[in-house]
């Protein structure tokens, strides 16, 4: 009797030890990135309470919030930051230093993303001739679709080019993005040869005119745009043509070969983005495969917005009051596609922006500028005055200078004093600068996970230049009249939100510091994955 039951509990134990270790590994079946160009960290709560229960709200009560989540480099750029949230790491080794910089070897500014050995699909010009070429490091979704053997289906979308084509990676199914010529969404022949049926069929309902025709009119009710500065600001762009800065807006007076990028400027061109991003899911069939998708979606109209009205305007408001509504739109379209607790969801920024230089300066605090002209004049005096009537300035760029090292060479001076000589004068003579980085201070240096050195988290070996300047807090290159810009190393740039929601993910917020590197490894540990090759993040979600 004690032998059979010694021998039925021994098959019982391996019976049980053979059913765990078949259990499949567990994962949602689709993972959907939302990255929100230009949002800093305080709209989720400067705009709080005229938000609904169903968009950021939701996302920040039933989801991971976290309350401190910086970029970890400088420049503070759309293709960096997309490139460091979807790569886990910097511009040190990802290579994307910002959306367009100087070539050394071409000697020429060349653009992030762009590749003459592509063609447009979709477009008769050349919007289309792009790739992730240039991008040096793998993405999660590349990761994804190497652990699939590319089962996986990875689609990207946005407005602007660079924020489709970064976050797909090298491996994307598709990448997809607006062609402001002609209101069409449009890809690369680096993904597809021709544009799939519903893709076709989504552009022939010509959306963009229709947007067109109704104008742009306040969202809510006037009173609940108080926080903001008064509609009607001397530090507003007049997009329109109007004659004014205040609502309604209306495309009348926008020449007819403008108005589909005019239609960027609006929130109209984030609802075109919605659109098509809910189009794809069911088209696509996202997530019903047996293997995990992956949605990357781009919001860009904000920052289109921001540059032009800047972070006080009722159109900025307005811009994110409507964005709410459309996140809690897509979020219920994946809940009826994918089923509420099938996908996990995160949101954040590609960087911040600075309040409007204007009102600053009325307000009386610290702002000003580096005039770029004045310094390369004044830089170009100093070589032309030290070096034998040399002018061995090559390119100002991005806050970077670049010295020309075939000159330098040919008149046998030593590359090293001469950028100490550069450096010292910019540190010493330059308005606005408050340090100033050598290629010496940073070449032998590595990047790393914490912000202790943004400029050279920030600095790539082979492609940045001789010389790297930090503006004063409050301080740009070139004063802006109107609107705002982003790019530098201030909480204001790097401070951005950081949310996960859905699949395993606890409802909490947490305040510790954690850096935008960490989404990549933290999607990549929730799907039990390797981190992208050149991840330096962590995982946050426990």
């Amino acid at each position: 009797m004690k032998l059979k039951f010694f021998i039925a509990l021994c098959i019982l134990l391996i019976s049980s030890n053979i059913m765990l270790h078949s259990q499949p590994v567990q994962r949602p079946k689709l993972v959907v990135g939302i990255v929100i160009d230009q949002m800093r960290f305080d709209y989720l709560y400067r705009f709080k309470s005229y938000y609904g229960k169903n968009g950021f709200n939701k996302l920040m009560n039933s989801g991971t919030n976290f309350t401190f989540a910086h970029f970890n480099y400088v420049p503070t750029f759309t293709a960096p930051g997309h490139s460091s949230i979807y790569t886990g790491t910097t511009p040190f080794y990802h290579g994307m230093i910002a959306n367009d910089w100087y070539d050394k070897s071409a000697k020429k500014m060349i653009y992030c993303v762009s590749d003459s050995t592509e063609e447009s699909i979709g477009s008769s010009d050349k919007e289309g001739a792009m790739s992730p070429k240039r991008l040096l490091a793998t993405t999660i979704t590349d990761q994804l679709k190497l652990a699939s053997h590319g089962a996986s289906k990875v689609i990207s979308i946005s407005l602007k080019d660079r924020a489709a084509i970064l976050p797909g990676g090298h491996m994307a199914d598709a990448a997809y993005w607006y062609d402001n010529k002609t209101g069409d969404f449009i890809s690369s022949s680096y993904y597809l040869k021709s544009l799939p049926k519903w893709v076709d069929d989504f552009n022939s309902r010509k959306l963009a005119d229709k947007y067109l025709s109704g104008g742009w009119k306040l969202f809510r009710s006037a009173s609940d745009y108080q926080i903001s500065s008064p509609d009607e600001s001397p530090y507003e762009s007049d997009v329109f043509s109007e004659g004014k800065t205040s609502f309604p807006h209306s495309f009348q007076n926008v020449k007819a070969d403008s108005k589909y990028e005019i239609l960027e400027t609006t929130p109209f061109g984030n609802q075109i983005v919605e659109n098509f991003v809910k189009t794809a899911l069911v088209n696509e069939n996202m997530s019903k495969g047996k293997d995990t998708d992956f949605l990357a979606v781009s919001f860009s109209s904000t920052d289109y917005v921001g540059h032009a009205y800047g972070t006080n305007s009722f159109e900025l408001e307005d811009t994110y009051l409507r964005l709410d509504e459309q996140i809690a739109d897509l979020m219920q379209a994946l809940d009826d596609q994918v089923g509420k607790d099938n996908y996990v969801l995160f949101l954040t920024a590609d960087h911040g922006a600075l309040i409007t230089p204007g009102y600053l300066k009325e307000q009386r605090l610290p702002t000003g500028e580096l005039n770029s002209k004045k310094a390369l004049d004044s830089l170009s005096a100093v070589s032309k005055r030290t070096f034998g009537n040399l002018n061995l300035i090559e390119n100002f760029s991005n806050g970077q200078i670049f010295l020309n090292h075939d000159l330098i060479k040919e008149n046998n001076l030593d590359i090293h004093q001469v950028v100490r000589v550069f450096a010292d004068y910019i540190g010493e003579s330059l308005p606005g600068v408050s340090a100033v980085f050598t290629r010496d201070d940073l070449a032998r240096q590595t990047a790393s996970r914490d912000n202790s050195n943004l400029v050279l988290n920030g600095f790539n070996a082979k492609l940045s230049g001789d010389i790297v300047i930090v503006l004063k807090p409050g301080y740009l290159i070139n004063n802006l009249a109107f609107g705002t810009t982003h790019g530098v190393q201030y909480a204001y740039d790097t401070h951005v939100p950081m949310l996960f929601y859905g699949w395993h993910i606890p409802a909490q917020t947490i305040n510790t510091p954690v850096y935008i590197v960490d989404i990549a490894p933290t999607i990549a540990d929730l799907l039990k994955i390797t981190e992208p090759d050149g991840c330096m993040g962590i995982p946050l979600i426990k």
